[in-house]
């Protein structure tokens, strides 16, 4: 079995008003991971717990074999981090902070970063203060990529980003991991970005990881499925039933373990399938969070 790029194992960490409770993750080589959440739920929390920055209170966490934090000096060397609160040196030029990181980092690739000024359209001698925040974001994971580490590990790498500052990072990010041996874990409330690049989901909602799935696996499970249900008929119950919302006739069942068995049932119960619709990541998302929400107020 393939050792992963990184585990954690029962994962726990306890604030004042916030905790992890039993987090479980893995990711394998030349994987990437979207863990989305949404805001407060634990996920810069995990990231941080991942490189080490945070002590856990109880788990295991593991990053490219090593147990952490003990090697956080050493797995630092093979893993790229970028958070939101990273800060350049204001009055310093890009060309200046790559001759730094080049200077820290053997496995700098100088060809590699000069492609990067190119595709980002930044410019070298202008100072980190004089650049928009979608140039500081990609300067910011210029520095990073062309140390060419085998983890990215990103925090809401596209935030605040323009449309076309999102597709040069994703873009990027997509060519990363066709080298097998490297991988992305980024967090996101952006659901979009998630659904494009990544090849696996963690759901995370209050501390817990509520659904870590193969994404192509995951989207095709899900439906929402419209029917037409006359007075004195009983809606079949669907394998994974998430919701129901009925409007006079028409009710909407949202399913996680769609099968057209289902669509069977209702035409034996007298039930019109109106249509069958697949959902966007962010309609499952949702959904799967306001689920996982009634489930534990119950």
């Amino acid at each position: 079995m393939t050792e992963p790029v990184f585990s954690l194992s029962g994962v726990a960490k306890r604030y004042r008003y916030f905790q992890l409770t039993d987090l479980s993750l893995r990711l394998d080589p030349g994987q990437v991971m979207g863990l989305v959440g949404p805001n407060g739920a634990g996920k810069s929390t995990t990231l941080r717990i991942l490189m080490g920055m945070v002590q856990q209170d109880r788990g295991d966490v593991r990053v490219l074999g090593q147990s952490m934090p003990a090697a956080e000096a050493a797995v630092k060397r093979d893993v790229g981090y970028v958070s939101d609160d990273m800060r350049l040196y204001g009055s310093q030029t890009l060309a200046w902070h790559m001759r730094l990181v080049s200077g820290v980092h053997d496995t700098w690739d100088a060809a590699y970063a000069e492609q990067l000024v190119g595709r980002f359209l930044l410019h070298r001698d202008q100072p980190i203060r004089l650049m928009s925040h979608g140039e500081r974001v990609k300067a910011t994971l210029l520095l990073v990529l062309a140390r060419r580490p085998r983890l990215l590990v990103l925090d809401e790498p596209t935030t605040g980003l323009d449309p076309v500052a999102r597709h040069e990072v994703l873009t990027e990010l997509m060519a990363v991991v066709r080298d097998e041996t490297r991988s992305i874990l980024f967090s996101s409330h952006n659901t979009q970005d998630v659904e494009r690049i990544c090849d696996r989901i963690a759901f995370l909602d209050r501390g817990r990881v509520i659904e870590d799935s193969d994404t192509a696996a995951y989207l095709d499970r899900w439906r929402r499925v419209h029917l037409d249900v006359p007075p004195g008929a009983t809606v079949p119950r669907a394998d994974g039933l998430i919701d129901t919302v009925q409007d006079g006739r028409l009710v909407a069942v949202t399913t996680s373990a769609y099968a057209p068995a289902f669509e069977a049932s209702c035409a034996h119960a007298g039930i019109a399938v109106r249509d069958v619709q697949r959902m966007t990541l962010e309609e499952i998302f949702v959904a799967t969070v306001m689920h996982h929400r009634q489930e534990r107020a119950a």
